[in-house]
């Protein structure tokens, strides 16, 4: 099983349609049937936050300084911690700095 939480699941409708981003970027239409493709996938679980989210999200932070662009990620940990999840696979490094969570990095040499 994989989880997908709101968080990234919005950020990839934000990117995949914006003009900036790409030259042809997805349409509106084109961009929700992806999500609703993963999310339909029997093997997914989509995740968000729950009561209590700002208690677990000071947790979270309470070592970690938190400010600009580490709030996302700050974010998207505590939903990850909140919903029992100690895994995650990014490329982004910065979520390191959350030591309950077990990083692996998808695009790392084996070996």
């Amino acid at each position: 099983m994989f989880c997908l939480a709101w968080l990234t699941l919005m950020s990839d409708l934000r990117m995949a349609t914006h003009p900036r981003i790409f030259t042809r970027p997805l349409t509106q239409q084109t961009a929700m049937g992806n999500v609703e493709a993963l999310m339909a996938l029997p093997h997914c679980r989509v995740i968000g936050e729950q009561p209590g989210f700002w208690t677990v999200y000071q947790q979270v932070t309470g070592d970690v300084p938190t400010r600009g662009n580490l709030v996302p990620d700050a974010h998207l940990a505590a939903v990850l911690r909140q919903n029992g999840v100690a895994t995650l696979y990014t490329h982004d490094r910065d979520f390191r700095k959350f030591a309950f969570l077990e990083v692996r990095d998808p695009l790392a040499v084996a070996g």
